[in-house]
């Protein structure tokens, strides 16, 4: 295990009806005028955004909104976001929605206590001040609720990237299930596959004894298989849906990751290919995935070989690893597509002539020397390859 420090302040009000306290909290936390920043839709229909809205004005708090989140969030919401929050004087940050919306706050409370520009932090600016940010959570997937990244997507070359800083945390963080019911099956499987990819990244390390966080991990991959099923059988089962949104915070506030080196090869691969159609992060993630894992397995096949067996059921065949470990790959790629997930290019709508392109932005892109890194080293022509296996 190597050296780390881990420091994860945030305060969660989990369950029932807990967004009506999220006036309460805001205040708490020193917030005096807020920035409610949303989607829209289902937001606005369900009544949320009017629940809080009201709770915040019982605390005696001012406010003003800004909607229009889209999935991938855009760079010029959140400009449009930072000029906002500086003209009004805002001084704490309100997210109402699921991973984007959070990530667009994060963005937007970082850049607008910034002399600079904001897309500063996601070419590698560490983030070391931002205007404190909430969330009340409306779909378990990203684990942007509890954790110091954020990934915007630049519209001038559709650059998605990442940035981070524990400044970006949330102060608190209002994770109420039942707001998950009404999600879409297909969203739902999105964001349980997002959740998985985000323990699978951290599992795959060059990192040597790091048991305590390998069982955290697999205990939570476990979970995962057993809730998502049931919860896309019956979109109603609060518990089921209370124990993912649990797992999606757990897996991506770096509980699971201390201590070791981590992968995020396959989040950077799938980052081009939201950004270029736009498709929903985790139904990237679902055909990346298993091309990624297949084409690297043989950097550690007992890395995989042991989750194979820890998680997927598979026995052991000591005498050939790589076909534990390839059986392990595919139950997770069955177990994906059996929760409706895309098995390749065609079903996300990606198309085999822009793999050049996808290729180019995601090792040339933005400075980038043409290579990425994590368990394995990839350059251009290990990306096409992997690219050309999700056809």
């Amino acid at each position: 295990m190597e050296n780390f420090t881990f420091y994860s302040p945030t305060f969660f009000a989990f369950g029932k009806d807990t967004e009506n306290q999220a006036g309460e909290y805001v205040k708490r936390f020193g917030g005096t005028k807020v920035l409610i920043h949303y989607g829209g839709g289902s937001v606005i229909r369900s009544g949320l955004l009017d629940r809080v809205k009201a709770s915040i004005e019982r605390e005696g708090l001012s406010y003003v909104e800004l909607g229009g989140v889209k999935p991938n969030p855009r760079s010029g919401l959140v400009y449009e976001g930072i000029d906002l929050c500086k003209k009004e004087g805002v001084d704490f940050i309100l997210a109402v929605g699921g991973g984007s919306t959070i990530d667009s706050s994060k963005a937007i409370a970082a850049g607008t206590i910034y002399d600079g520009d904001f897309w500063d932090f996601y070419q590698g600016k560490r983030i070391e001040n931002a205007l404190p940010v909430g969330t009340i959570l409306t779909i378990a997937a990203a684990g942007s609720e509890g954790s110091p990244d954020s990934v915007i997507t630049k519209e001038e070359g559709m650059l998605k990237r990442g940035a981070s800083g524990d400044a970006i945390r949330p102060k608190f963080s209002i994770l109420n299930p039942a707001l998950t019911q009404t999600l879409p099956a297909y969203q739902t499987a999105s964001g349980a596959t997002d959740i998985m990819a985000h323990l699978y990244e951290r599992y795959l390390t060059n990192s040597k004894d790091v048991e305590v966080t390998d069982r955290l991990i697999e205990a939570l991959l476990l979970t995962m298989k057993h809730e998502t099923p049931r919860v896309i059988a019956d979109p109603d089962n609060y518990e089921a849906r209370a124990n993912i949104m649990w797992a999606g915070m757990m897996a991506h506030n770096n509980s699971c990751g201390v201590g070791r080196s981590q992968d995020w090869n396959s989040h950077n691969i799938e980052h081009e290919l939201s950004a270029l159609y736009d498709c929903a992060h985790g139904a990237g993630l679902a055909v990346t995935m298993p091309a990624v894992f297949k084409y690297v397995m043989n950097h550690d096949v007992m890395r995989f070989a042991k989750v194979a067996v820890r998680v997927w059921g598979c026995q052991m065949d000591f005498d050939h690893p790589e076909v534990t470990a390839l059986e392990g790959i595919e139950a997770f790629r069955n177990f994906l597509i059996s929760i409706g997930m895309p098995k390749n290019f065609e079903e996300l709508g990606a198309k085999k002539e822009d793999i050049p392109k996808l290729v180019e932005v995601l090792c040339r892109g933005d400075g980038r020397d043409g290579t990425i890194s994590g368990f394995v080293t990839l350059d251009e022509d290990d990306c096409t390859m992997i690219y050309e296996m999700m056809v």
